[in-house]
């Protein structure tokens, strides 16, 4: 039953990679928090481990099939990406090293601070830079790059949490900050994965039965989710859907509600 479940999240996160640019974080943590619920209070940091490796193979795989003219938008952001990667792999040992509880509640309060900033603070509804405006989006400031990827990395959620309703101020429709998204977040959960799949000892359940964790990666979750992603990724980006980009961005800001719902449930 875990399997059949992990398999069809799976299908949900290839959709939400297309769609919003969440390579897997904001859906797969809560369900692998559920599925490993066996370890207890280290449910979380092995949910935010696997939720990486899940996001490098989803991004790197949803950024290569996107088009050349949308990843366009990047040329010339070497130092974002780079600063991305750094901050990831710091965020990374940070998760290491803070206790359980607390990566559970930050991503639950963060994704609960999204939700209200997307609805509550203009230009994330209708950003600037549409509906007839003559005003170019503007890039990233490179400088976000490292608190941007340190957060991400620390609390599983990929770069698209604070990505897409950037860029959406900065001028970009949701389909455009969506596909952006993908290769930011494989920037930075690239070096992050590295360093759960590494550096991390495995923990095991009450009675010292270990569960197949490669760290702190459940490569048994990650392959589920993987093999349900990949093919819907492929699909999505050959034929992609046309939304409405209003009702593209209140879907974000649902798909927010519904996590944060699942996460304070799921809590220990």
């Amino acid at each position: 039953m875990d399997l059949l479940v992990l398999l069809g999240v799976g299908l949900l996160t290839g959709t939400t990679t297309v769609l919003f640019g969440f390579g897997g974080g904001f859906v797969t943590v809560p369900v692998v928090v559920w599925a490993d619920s066996a370890l207890g209070g280290e449910a979380t940091r092995v949910a935010v481990a696997t939720s990486v490796v899940v996001m490098v193979v989803n991004a790197g795989f949803a950024t290569a099939v996107t088009p050349r003219r949308t990843l366009a938008a990047l040329r010339g952001g070497g130092p974002l990406l780079l600063l991305l990667a750094v901050g990831g792999a710091a965020g990374a040992f940070a998760t290491r090293l803070a206790p359980p509880a607390l990566t559970h509640w930050a991503f639950v309060a963060y994704t609960a601070v999204t939700l209200a900033d997307v609805l509550l603070r203009p230009g994330f509804l209708r950003p600037r830079g549409q509906a007839g405006s003559s005003v170019p989006p503007r890039a990233l400031p490179a400088l976000v790059g490292a608190p941007v990827g340190a957060l991400a990395a620390f609390l599983g959620v990929g770069g698209s949490v604070m990505t897409v309703p950037a860029m959406r101020r900065a001028g970009h429709p949701m389909r455009v900050a969506a596909a952006l998204a993908n290769p930011l977040t494989l920037a930075l959960s690239l070096p992050a994965a590295t360093v759960h799949l590494a550096t991390a000892t495995a923990p095991t359940v009450a009675d010292g039965t270990p569960l197949g964790l490669f760290g702190l990666v459940d490569l048994r979750a990650a392959t589920a989710l993987l093999l349900g992603a990949l093919p819907v990724i492929a699909l999505l980006r050959r034929h992609p859907p046309h939304i409405p980009d209003r009702v593209h961005a209140w879907a974000y800001a649902g798909l927010l509600g519904v996590v944060v719902a699942a996460m304070v449930f799921s809590g220990p």
